[in-house]
């Protein structure tokens, strides 16, 4: 902890943390483990959350904890135990984020020097958020910056992230909350239009030019969009800023949602019917697939898109499918978020060579 005395203090005020300034980074979350009990951790988290999940409570708790939470929790764990980082005993996502923050943090200190800390949290799991903005008040925030590592702005992602930050600073007990702001959607920055980009054409580079590329992005249900949710429209402006940097044809790069949830409709093309279409109706042979809305490689990308919606093209008659990663810890993606930062921490701050 760094201990100093606020300024114009009076003689003999005690020592207290302070000075700095806080860049939290929020990504969607981990179980700690595999197994049955901390799957159901993590899910009945999850799943209550009214942001990601907005029936009734009378109506839906009955159904999540009878019926989702005792069955889910095993295929769930199955699924994570097929992309466990063993060495380290955690999900790849925790590794990845871990290594994004230390990137960060290392090129925020080239800047700002010790001026600025840098940390991540977790919406669900851990580590949480409340724990991680008590920690950097007590290593002397002054000021937090919220970045919630989503592209495209959701209710179901922004904005829970963003209420779970909210409510660890409500709860707080010190005296002296900090000065907040958050980082908000990025979905047509250049600067990301140009990591995805790259990242297309290494992958083209290494296994060919694909027949189609597909940009499959997490599901949400129709009725969001009618109520006035932009992810839709987020993800259908970054497929075409994506596609109109690479130069590509309109036919070469299309978009489709994955991750459906329950019975009621949900953005569409559905990702696993679309890729079985594409090789069946249209004869695609190479198929490749991009997931912008995940700025970290999870589950639902590993386990989903690389082995069962690759399955589905390979049943349907494709022969070649290509997963092009998430930015992850890229150099391009750090530099992209060194970027949104520096702009958010105008007028808190001001870079070194400014």
């Amino acid at each position: 902890m760094t201990s100093t005395v606020p300024p114009h203090a009076p003689e003999g005020h005690p020592a207290v943390a302070y000075g700095k300034t806080g860049v939290l980074i929020a990504n969607l979350g981990t179980p700690d483990a595999t197994d049955y009990f901390s799957m159901r951790r993590y899910l009945a988290e999850f799943l209550s959350d009214r942001r990601v999940i907005d029936y009734p409570r009378w109506k839906w708790l009955p159904i999540l904890n009878l019926f989702i939470l005792t069955k889910r929790p095993f295929t769930s764990g199955a699924a994570y135990r097929g992309i466990w980082n063993e060495e380290r005993n955690e999900s790849p996502l925790l590794t990845i984020t871990r290594s994004q923050t230390e990137k960060l943090a290392r090129r925020l200190a080239e800047r700002f020097g010790d001026e600025v800390v840098v940390d991540f949290a977790m919406r669900y799991g851990n580590p949480s958020t409340a724990a991680k903005v008590k920690e950097l008040i007590g290593r002397g925030c002054r000021r937090i910056l919220f970045f919630p590592l989503y592209p495209q702005y959701s209710s179901s992602t922004t904005a829970t992230a963003n209420d779970a930050f909210f409510a660890a600073l409500m709860d707080l007990r010190e005296k002296w909350q900090p000065t907040a702001r958050t980082v908000g959607p990025y979905h047509d920055h250049p600067l990301y239009i140009d990591a995805l980009a790259r990242s297309v054409e290494a992958a083209v580079a290494a296994e060919g030019m694909p027949d189609v590329l597909l940009a499959s992005y997490h599901g949400l249900p129709v009725r969001y969009l009618h109520e006035g949710d932009p992810y839709y429209c987020h993800c259908m402006k970054t497929s075409r800023l994506l596609r109109e940097r690479l130069g590509w044809p309109e036919e070469r790069l299309r978009t489709a949602f994955q991750s459906r949830f329950g019975k009621e409709e949900w953005l569409q093309p559905y990702t696993v019917e679309e890729v079985a279409r594409l090789a069946g109706e249209e004869g695609v042979k190479h198929l490749a697939i991009i997931a912008p809305a995940f700025a970290t490689d999870c589950v639902e990308t590993l386990e989903e898109i690389n082995e069962e919606i690759r399955d589905a093209f390979l049943a349907a008659g494709g022969e070649r499918f290509t997963y092009v990663p998430c930015l992850n810890d890229d150099e391009a993606h750090v530099e992209l978020m060194v970027r949104l930062v520096e702009d958010n921490l105008a007028g808190w701050l001001a870079p070194r060579s400014a």
